[in-house]
């Protein structure tokens, strides 16, 4: 199987999917989804306590999926380590062979299952990128000197639908500055929007997937409209669901449809099936990418 770095290199349209690590010790079903999907995806996010819900961390969870030869991408956050935890991480990442890492900020703990949580946010995306770069080149954050040289890869997020989206392109900038080398997008629901952020978006010549959140209700579809920062839901979109005789089909055909319009826009799609990872081989076939 091809690395993540040689799919983007290869020009095709790439396809990654996000997968959530355990909240307990059975990698089973995580296991599951992957086999299922094997030859259809190019790389697996593994998250890290997505939505700030603890869940197992997912370096073990990449390491395991490794093993069984599949492509991943490590989700790196802020929110719960330190510096010095955070490098340490890193380094044990790229020892067990797990190279492409998405460095980002993080969800406060207060909106997850552990609210008393204290959040670090020691680093943030982007000066976690600094540390990916300086260690790549030989050192830790301070200049100190490693014993080996790690070869990580690392990506960014970004959001096209954010209220400010010239501070969001500028913010993007920055951390292809820093040396985020691709970028995973927050969900996208509408593709003009998602064009004239492309338009600049392009500018920072490195790969950009575009982000699906596979929508199961209207319901689900006005919470993210809600109280996702940056997604912005069609009032079309919300009205097929509530309408729809059959949800997953539904849910599954407008995902499709959104691939099929931004496909020529951008480098590949980041799928977020939250749950129905079972859906994707049907999103991927009505998309054409099958």
């Amino acid at each position: 199987m091809p690395t993540f770095s040689e799919s983007l290199k290869s020009g095709r349209f790439v396809v990654t999917a996000e997968l959530n690590p355990p909240k307990g010790t059975d990698l089973g079903v995580l296991f599951k989804h992957a086999e299922a999907l094997n030859g259809m995806v190019d790389a697996f996010n593994l998250t890290d306590s997505a939505g700030a819900n603890m869940t197992m961390a997912p370096i073990s969870a990449a390491h395991l999926m490794l093993d069984r030869g599949f492509e991943t991408i490590l989700q790196v956050t802020g929110r719960d380590r330190n510096r010095i935890a955070l490098e340490g991480e890193l380094l044990a990442a790229s020892a067990l062979g797990i190279n492409n890492v998405l460095c980002m900020s993080g969800d406060p703990p207060g909106r997850g299952d552990h609210p008393d949580a204290v959040g670090v946010f020691d680093l943030r995306a982007e000066t976690l990128l600094d540390a990916v770069t300086a260690m790549n080149s030989g050192t830790d954050m301070y200049g100190n000197e490693l014993k080996g040289t790690p070869t990580l890869f690392p990506g960014a997020v970004a959001n096209p639908g954010a209220d400010d989206l010239d501070t969001e392109l500028a913010r993007m900038e920055e951390k292809v500055k820093r040396g985020a080398a691709f970028f995973q997008t927050q969900a996208v629901y509408d593709a003009a929007t998602f064009e004239k952020f492309m338009e600049s978006a392009r500018g920072f010549g490195v790969p950009v997937l575009a982000g699906m959140i596979v929508l199961k209700s209207g319901r689900m579809a006005r919470f993210l409209d809600g109280n996702l920062p940056g997604v912005s839901v069609p009032d079309g979109i919300i009205a097929e669901m509530d309408d729809a005789r059959n949800r997953a089909e539904t849910g599954v055909g407008i995902t499709a449809r959104l691939i099929r319009e931004t496909r020529d826009m951008c480098d590949g799609t980041h799928i977020m099936a939250i749950g129905w990872e079972s859906r994707i081989p049907a999103i991927l076939e009505s998309a054409g990418l099958d």
